[in-house]
């Protein structure tokens, strides 16, 4: 058994995580604890990632996008290195998952479909290419409707993946006709997340038709050739980095 465990802020369901649980293989578990209060504040993030640890979490993943990447690559870094901390498990965020996602469907240049406020949808934008993926286009949506008319609305054809960030938007059911209208992959906030989680654990094979790309069965071979890119976070291991008593 594979636990991820996710720290979902207060007032987003767990309709998605619960559908990507049930459509990963049996052995894999999505675990979640509601956070309150501001994504600023590290004691509540603190405590809420030693509650998943002592539920059996393999790994910690601070499940929102806009409270990750609005302060920007450095500081979303030093908040997954909090949560590592505080829970004793390798530790990350939907933001820095995102960073990882693009590079795994082999994406260089991705176009954004976005929920948030115009300054906020920029702003995710500026942590991307600070993580080196080069976005081409950018497209607010005032409301969120279809996930694939969004997606379809926001593609570049110098795209090579579009990304919808936002993890209160339902998005797993849609996944499929998604990236079917736009014929390249989709990468949302909810698949993103659990698959960042099963990253850190890592749990390799975890596939599903229903997930899109980034879920898609691979083929064995050769490992590909390259180098992460500089400044992409490796699963951060606090007992590694204790201070000598």
């Amino acid at each position: 058994m594979t636990t991820v465990g996710l720290l979902r802020p207060e007032g987003h369901p767990e309709d998605d995580y619960r559908r990507i649980e049930t459509l990963l293989d049996s052995d894999i578990r999505v675990d979640s604890v509601a956070y309150r209060g501001p994504g600023e504040d590290p004691e509540r993030l603190a405590a809420g990632a030693e509650e998943l640890r002592l539920a059996g979490a393999e790994s910690v993943v601070w499940a929102s996008t806009g409270g990750s990447f609005v302060h920007g690559w450095e500081a979303a870094h030093e908040q997954a290195r909090s949560l590592a901390l505080a829970a004793g498990l390798p530790a990350s965020s939907t933001s820095i998952g995102f960073a990882h996602a693009v590079r795994a469907v082999g994406a260089a240049r991705v176009a954004v479909a976005g929920t948030y406020p115009e300054d906020v949808t920029e702003g995710f934008a500026r942590f991307l290419e600070a993580a080196g993926i080069e976005v081409v286009g950018v497209r607010r949506a005032f409301a969120a409707g279809p996930v694939a008319e969004l997606v379809r609305a926001a593609d570049d054809p110098r795209a090579e993946a579009v990304l919808v960030p936002d993890t209160a938007l339902p998005t797993v059911a849609a996944l499929a006709g998604a990236e079917a209208a736009v014929g390249k992959p989709v990468l949302t906030g909810t698949q993103v997340t659990v698959w960042e989680g099963l990253r850190l654990a890592e749990r390799r094979g975890a596939w599903a038709d229903e997930l899109g790309a980034l879920f898609a069965r691979e083929e064995p071979g050769p490992e590909p050739p390259g180098e992460e890119p500089a400044g992409l976070p490796r699963p951060w291991e606090p007992r590694a980095r204790e201070e000598p008593a």
